[in-house]
């Protein structure tokens, strides 16, 4: 891999460390400004002081959430309000549990094309104590779009996706599946049976790698660190999926670590290609036929980060693909693994030979945002 040329930088105003002080000078000025005066609230904003201990398996789990299903599905306004829910599941010990939350609508689309919107869930630590919910705060739940096999199929995908990126980097959203129950507390009839998951909460991601999520747009490749930069790419490339910005935090977070460094975070792959949802189309800003053809959308950075990261990529494959074979991989069509295995050996082709790996990926990087 030819590692000679440096990439052209964009023109920009500063340094990078006066443009990093920039940017945590205008998270504290948020934070500041946003933090209640009164220790309780102070306490309800800091309360993912750790790693939630839900994530620290990924055995999928039997839950039943109760809920007003009608009210949900009409919540598509621009503000959506919390709806009293619970979830109920069978414990180690083999009693019940239920644990009362509030649950609302989130995202835009989704919310008019889906059967079923996806969520955001809101849970107490005094009401969640001694449950395996104990420590979220407002995760998001990825639920069914539609209730049939196929759907199913593009979350169970997905899921695998949020796998995959656990392995390659520990600066990233773990994941935990549920087999859910959608029961309609107005009606007490079960309105589907469908897998979904939860995703770490952003704060918890920085509780467990050190660090705070800065909410600042406009970063650009000098602004991240050149290796979860590469990453991130060459990550999205992989998966093909455009449906992403770093500047426009769009499925996008930013991680900044103690030594100064803006680490992106990436989430929310149901447009990749290796999901190939029906409803899914590429970015706008990009002309390709649809989401199966890749085009890569990372920043440029140090040819010597993207080798670094590809090596990465290689030396995880056998980990990869034994996701698919393991017993979440397992609950996939077998037809649908085999395709997406066809999808990842290309991508691997691809890395593999300097010669497309640089016309594919390290040529066409974005200078700037």
């Amino acid at each position: 891999m030819e590692t000679e040329t440096p990439f052209p930088r964009p023109k920009r105003v500063g340094t990078r460390e006066q443009r990093l002080r920039s940017m945590l000078l205008a998270a504290c000025l948020a934070a500041c400004a946003l933090r209640p005066a009164t220790v309780a609230s102070q306490a309800k904003e800091n309360k993912v002081a750790a790693a939630p201990p839900f994530f620290d398996t990924q055995d999928p789990i039997e839950v039943t959430l109760t809920a007003n299903i009608g009210r949900l599905r009409g919540d598509k306004g621009a503000d959506h309000p919390w709806r009293t829910a619970t979830l109920s599941y069978t414990g180690q010990d083999g009693n019940s549990l239920t644990v009362p939350l509030q649950a609302r609508t989130r995202g835009l689309a989704r919310l008019h094309m889906c059967d079923f919107p996806p969520l955001r869930l809101n849970f107490s630590d005094e009401k969640s104590k001694g449950s395996i919910f104990y420590q979220l705060d407002k995760p998001k739940l990825v639920s069914y779009c539609r209730d049939n096999d196929s759907y199913e199929q593009y979350i169970l995908q997905e899921f695998q996706l949020y796998r995959i990126y656990q392995l390659l980097t520990p600066v990233s959203h773990r994941a935990r599946l549920l087999r859910l129950t959608y029961a309609d507390s107005a009606s007490g009839q079960v309105k589907a049976r469908r897998y979904g998951f939860v995703i770490e909460e952003p704060k918890a991601i920085a509780a467990r790698v050190g660090g705070s999520v800065i909410e600042q747009t406009g970063a650009g490749s000098s602004d991240l660190d050149p290796d979860q930069n590469a990453l991130v790419g060459v990550f999205q490339y992989m998966i093909g999926n455009t449906d992403f910005s770093i500047a426009g935090l769009h499925n996008v977070e930013l991680l900044l670590k103690e030594n100064g460094s803006a680490m992106p975070i990436a989430y929310d792959f149901d447009f990749a290609g290796a999901v190939n949802a029906k409803y899914a189309t590429p970015d706008a800003k990009v002309d390709l036929p649809d989401v199966r053809h890749r085009r890569f959308r990372g920043y440029c950075t140090d040819p010597a980060s993207y080798a670094r990261v590809f090596a990465v990529f290689v030396e995880k494959r056998p980990q990869i693909y034994a996701l698919y074979s393991d017993e979440i991989g397992k609950l996939l069509d077998p037809g649908t693994v085999k395709e997406t295995l066809r999808y990842f050996d290309e991508f691997y082709d691809t890395i593999n030979n300097p010669r497309s790996a640089r016309r594919s990926i390290i040529e066409p990087c974005l200078v700037r945002p």
